[in-house]
């Protein structure tokens, strides 16, 4: 039934309360510390504890595409869609000791100030106005529009209205600055753990009672035993679904520049370690490593569950859209069935989740556009005031942005979590190689991390249209290609991803050679190798978390 009851509303009204009061108090606390400066609004410089961090970045990453379409993906393809998250934690652990240092030791506040204290102004100008793009037209508008239909569909809300209600809802907390919301971050992981927990524990309850028994530890035996086709992490190429998660290559190829990219390259995502030290940065990012690993019991075994009880017969008209099966309709059904008061708790777990990813992109728009476009641009010598203000009205004017364009853009007709993993392929390979060798390689040059920029882009575009006028089925005896449904045999997105990766890595040596032949000289950031040291607790914790990984690749293969 998509309404929902009283105490739904009741439940919903609390949690925003909640939110609401102690993003208030955090607010008043920092104004009356009198911390106007820039760098406090954007990063909370010094402010945030390691579990604000960590409970930040997991909030900023899951929304609307996880709960809705990773759990579509558990359905249509199974647990090897938790690769995403769980390569994400092994990920997390080589940023926090590889990445942040070398940020933080440069004072690094912004994506374009790295490239344009590694490189030049014109390689950071562009990327700035990229990601701004990015982040408005693909980001910020689909987790607005995506999540609002999620909403729509659970409380019978108008999705207008929704749309509305989490624009304002989330420019009230990023006004407040990264402060705020990081620590508001906290209560919404909170609850997006708690509300998502409630709907896994039913999924699982209906497995067991659909099949004449009860409980959610017999649930999972059961999927066990009906599904185990749906329980492997590693694909093999006979699987329909290889052509999304390509065998090995979730553990040897592009899944881990998809992962370093996001987390270690993201403003949106590093913005939250940029203002604090290196063991509170690291220990916050340890701690979402930890987080990690859960995130599959709430977004990914629901789906599996629906998945279950759609093969026995279940669900067979509210899995369906327009005649055909949806995968990404796995998750609303469930929330459908949730008793009043636990329906509410998802519904908030829910907002929480695309509220807290909102605030976050719209801070990281703000901080790109107030401190790498507007005072480096259009007034260099804006005070810190003006620049809080500056950033404040950017955030309004992003939001509203959204709201225009997204119903729009047919963002509800291009599929879910897959179709967003694969077309941010095509510029990752090209930024990630860029970031690699700027931070490892002095050699590097601005010529070549331009070339980079353009060419990984254009060598993806070329891979992905190749099956057009190529036969490359000769290929599928590898495992590097596969029939995409159409008679034509496809490189899978990870593989190209890898491809264009080392393509771009070789590109930027031979140009950066034939720049040094020339008499150019490459700029360097300051790294020693004391840096990367670790205490032995902190290594400790990322063995153990390394050996968890472990533990479910061999359990799960």
């Amino acid at each position: 039934m998509n309404t929902l009851a009283i105490r739904d509303y009741v439940v919903f009204f609390i949690y925003f309360v909640i939110v609401a009061v102690y993003g208030y108090t955090i607010y008043r606390r920092k104004k009356n510390a009198a911390a106007s400066a820039s760098h406090d609004y954007f990063l909370a410089e010094g402010s945030l504890t390691w579990w604000a961090i960590g409970a930040s970045l997991i909030a900023s990453n899951i929304s609307a595409e996880q709960f809705i379409g990773m759990s579509g993906s558990g359905f249509k393809m199974g647990l090897a869609i938790a690769t995403y998250e769980w390569i994400a934690a092994a990920t997390l652990i080589i940023v926090a000791i590889f990445f942040i240092p070398v940020y933080l030791r440069n004072k690094i506040y912004t994506m374009p100030q790295f490239l344009g204290l590694r490189y030049n102004k014109q390689v950071s100008m562009i990327m700035a106005i990229f990601w701004l793009l990015l982040y408005v037209v693909v980001n910020l508008t689909s987790i607005l529009y995506l999540g609002a239909l999620a909403i729509s569909s659970v409380s019978g809300l108008s999705l207008n209205g929704c749309m509305i209600g989490l624009a304002v809802f989330s420019i009230i907390i990023t006004l407040g600055g990264m402060k705020v919301i990081g620590y508001t971050d906290v209560v919404q992981v909170f609850f997006l753990l708690l509300g998502g927990m409630a709907t896994t524990y039913l999924a699982l309850n209906l497995v067991a009672e659909h099949f004449g028994s009860s409980g959610m530890l017999k649930g999972f035996s059961l999927i066990y035993e009906k599904a185990p086709e749906h329980l492997h992490m590693i694909l093999n190429k006979n699987n329909p679904n290889f052509i999304d998660l390509p065998g090995l290559s979730v553990l040897l190829g592009g899944m881990w520049i998809a992962n370093l990219n996001y987390w270690g390259c993201n403003q949106y995502i590093t913005q939250r370690a940029l203002g604090a030290d290196l063991p509170t940065a690291r220990n916050g990012i340890l701690f979402a490593a930890f987080l990690k690993l859960l995130m599959p019991l709430i977004v990914v075994l629901p789906g599996i569950a629906v998945y279950v009880l759609y093969k026995d017969g279940g669900f067979q008209h509210e899995m369906l859209q327009e005649g055909a099966v949806n995968a990404d309709r796995a998750y609303p059904v469930l929330l459908n069935l949730l008793p009043a008061g636990l329906k509410g708790l998802s519904f908030a777990a829910l907002t929480a989740a695309v509220v807290a990813s909102l605030a976050s992109k719209a801070n990281s728009i703000a901080t790109i556009y107030t401190l790498d476009i507007y005072k480096k641009i259009i007034r260099s010598d804006a005070s810190e005031k003006n620049m809080v203000l500056v950033g404040k009205i950017s955030v309004i004017i992003s939001m509203l942005l959204a709201v225009l364009i997204a119903p729009h853009l047919g963002i509800d007709k291009k599929g879910g979590f897959q179709y967003i993993q694969e077309y941010t392929g095509f510029v990752s390979p090209g930024i990630f190689a860029m970031f690699l060798l700027g931070f490892f390689w002095r050699g590097t040059t601005s010529n070549a991390a331009m070339a980079a920029m353009i060419g990984g882009f254009l060598f993806s575009v070329l891979l992905k249209v190749l099956p057009s006028f190529a036969d490359l089925s000769f290929l599928h005896s590898f495992g590097w290609s596969i029939d995409n449904g159409s008679g034509q045999f496809e490189i899978p997105f990870l593989d190209r991803m890898m491809i264009v990766f080392v393509l771009c890595l070789l590109m930027m040596f031979f140009v950066s050679r034939a720049d040094h032949a020339g008499g150019i000289v490459s700029r360097g950031l300051t790294v020693d190798k004391k840096m990367f040291r670790v205490p032995a607790a902190y290594a400790v914790w990322s063995l153990l978390i390394l050996g968890i990984l472990v533990a479910l690749y061999t359990l799960f293969w």
